[in-house]
């Protein structure tokens, strides 16, 4: 696979958001995962005023390693490399074409004036020279926990897809600031990919290293950058353990999962996996932008979803 510039070259930025696009906190993660193990610094933040609901994003109190009590407040930060480069051999260091040059954003999706936003965080990536971005993301989806968890790829990009091989989307509806970003990045010249990931529905309250892993997992296949898992795998297999206990004592949750396993199967074959996942992907921004989760009227998604509704 041959890729376009800053793809497996160059400065490359990836971009995830708590919030709207996070399920499963598995794209967050997926950052985190990556600023912790670049030892990444921050080099530019907006100003939490200008884009955020206090009483939708709340500060946070923390105590220091000093015992004082913070206030922390959410905002949006590009990371990148600090001053002292972490050791390029060390068993946790991340590897391969353009890993040190490597910038992330993360932060938390804003409440408003999102043309500015999104002008201010691409204009910070042009001066940091970035020359392609992967926006991370993941969905709530009608996926079994104990199948591989699949990841979506597309871009509005013509020379991207057709050198990493992914495809455009066909969605129409409400959308979150990543696709705001991604708009804005190609607009001025920087060639965009996303990422998506389906993260089960069913155990939605719960972050999913599983679904952390999917996205690393094809971070590094559209990259060639090499990104150790660390404790990952150990808490990928105790959260699909967790499930399995939870499935064991609930007859009704074991057959609803038996069901999506049977559809899961039915669709695996390399040549229906993308288009199915893509399907999945439009179907899970129509319940968000309908203001509905799992077919609830009041956007909260129902915690037992296999279960028939009851009362009348």
């Amino acid at each position: 696979m041959q890729q376009p510039t800053g793809f497996g070259s160059g400065r490359l930025l990836v971009v995830a958001f708590e919030g709207w696009n996070d399920a499963g906190e598995a794209a967050s993660g997926a950052a985190r995962l990556l600023v912790d193990r670049l030892e990444l610094v921050e080099i530019t933040a907006v100003d939490p005023e200008l884009y955020y609901d206090y009483q939708f994003n709340r500060p946070m109190v923390a105590s220091g390693d000093d015992g004082r009590r913070r206030i922390e407040w959410p905002g949006a930060a590009l990371m990148g490399p600090g001053a002292i480069a972490p050791e390029p051999d060390g068993p946790d260091s991340v590897t391969g074409p353009g890993a040190a040059a490597l910038h992330v954003i993360i932060g938390a999706e804003p409440a408003r004036s999102w043309k500015s936003f999104a002008a201010e965080l691409i204009d910070a990536a042009l001066a940091a020279d970035v020359e392609a971005i992967v926006f991370l993301g993941a969905m709530l989806a009608d996926a079994p926990h104990t199948r591989p968890l699949m990841v979506f790829a597309s871009s509005d990009n013509p020379e991207v897809r057709q050198s990493l091989g992914v495809e455009r989307s066909t969605y129409e509806g409400p959308v979150g600031i990543l696709s705001v970003l991604a708009d804005q990045a190609e607009r001025v010249g920087i060639p965009t990919v996303s990422l998506w990931a389906s993260v089960p529905h069913y155990v939605h309250n719960a972050p999913s290293p599983k679904a952390v892993l999917a996205l690393l997992a094809k971070l590094e296949e559209l990259t060639g950058l090499s990104i150790p898992r660390g404790s990952l795998e150990a808490d990928a297999a105790a959260w699909e353990a967790g499930v399995d206990a939870l499935a064991s004592d609930d007859e009704e949750m074991a057959g609803y999962i038996a069901q999506l396993e049977q559809a899961r199967d039915a669709v695996d074959a390399p040549e229906a996996s993308g288009e199915a996942i893509a399907k999945e992907f439009e179907r899970y921004l129509r319940r968000r932008g309908d203001g509905r989760a799992d077919g609830r009227p009041d956007g909260r998604g129902g915690d037992e979803p296999w279960r028939p509704p009851t009362g009348g």
